[in-house]
């Protein structure tokens, strides 16, 4: 009980830093919400955590800063001030620091760089107690939406593992951090997604599973070290989406919809699963728009 007591705690605390990351924030504000001593609050927080509250929330805004200097036309001075710096060249250092380029050079040529994009301390923990607990009885018949989309010839920058079958084995491959590069590339159609390989799109000794982000079929741009620029064809894609689900339950939502893909017989609405054409690929879950994984699909023709 002790252990939840704290990852609660630590819960209350990224809630908390999530929702005020432009305003100052003490270790005060945080015991508050954490319902330990300042001195208590910091060593729970690094222990789960894996850095110190100020880390935590110092690497976050800077992520922050770097996609307000990526999408907006803004003075490096006002992003600074926005995020709680003191200075310019206070920023400027931190933002070297963490990630290898001044802001103000990122700002007129936003490369590839290592975002922060930290997990939920609960949903890490839900998931490797997920056979020790209760399944949320509302996913248990989800209402899956299924649509087919068009999917246009366009490149994937990917970063491909060893022996990775899923996310997880692909995270102690690769690393957790690949998903805050992905979500850097200001050039993306879309956003960064898991995906899982047809042998025709694999290298020799690589994984089946993946993480990459789609890019337009002339890209140019820059390819980050370790990385690969593949082109993937034109094709027909059915994706499917299950109902919004509470955050710590997100792996029943990928088990619920996987039931609902498998049974489902894309022939009665004119299709078939054409699995060599193209990535199987998953958006990052999140609960308020539920879990969503796309197939490829080619149409039949009668």
């Amino acid at each position: 009980m002790e252990k939840w007591e704290k990852i609660e705690a630590v819960q209350r605390m990224q809630n908390y830093i999530k929702k005020n990351i432009r305003e100052p924030i003490t270790l005060y504000d945080l015991s508050k919400i954490a319902g330990y001593s300042p001195f208590h609050c910091a060593r729970t927080f690094k222990e789960f955590i894996g850095k110190s509250p100020f880390d935590y929330i110092r690497t976050l805004r800077l992520t922050h800063a770097a996609l307000r200097l990526r999408d907006d036309q803004v003075k490096v001075i006002d992003v600074a001030l926005d995020y709680v710096f003191d200075s310019h060249e206070g920023f400027t250092r931190a933002f070297s620091k963490e990630f290898g380029i001044t802001p103000y050079k990122y700002s007129k040529n936003p490369s590839p760089i290592y975002l922060f994009m930290p997990n939920s301390i609960k949903d890490q923990y839900y998931y490797l107690l997920k056979g020790e607990r209760q399944v949320n009885e509302s996913l248990k018949n989800n209402t899956v939406f299924v649509q087919v989309i068009e999917r246009a010839e366009r490149k994937l920058i990917l970063k491909r593992g060893k022996d990775a079958k899923d996310y997880f084995e692909y995270c102690d491959e690769v690393g957790c951090d690949i998903w805050g590069l992905l979500c850097s590339v200001k050039e993306a159609l879309y956003e960064p997604i898991g995906m899982w390989l047809p042998e025709a799109f694999r290298s020799p000794g690589t994984s089946t599973y993946a993480q990459g982000v789609e890019v337009t079929d002339d890209y140019n741009g820059i390819v980050p070290d370790g990385f690969e620029l593949i082109t993937l064809p034109a094709c027909k894609m059915m994706v499917f989406q299950g109902q919004p689900f509470e955050d710590e339950y997100f792996d029943e939502a990928i088990t619920s919809l996987w039931e609902v893909m498998n049974r489902y017989n894309p022939e009665l609405y004119g299709f078939e699963w054409a699995d060599e054409d193209a990535p199987r690929f998953q958006m990052e879950p999140q609960g308020y728009r539920g879990y969503i994984e796309a197939r490829p699909v080619r149409q039949i023709n009668r």
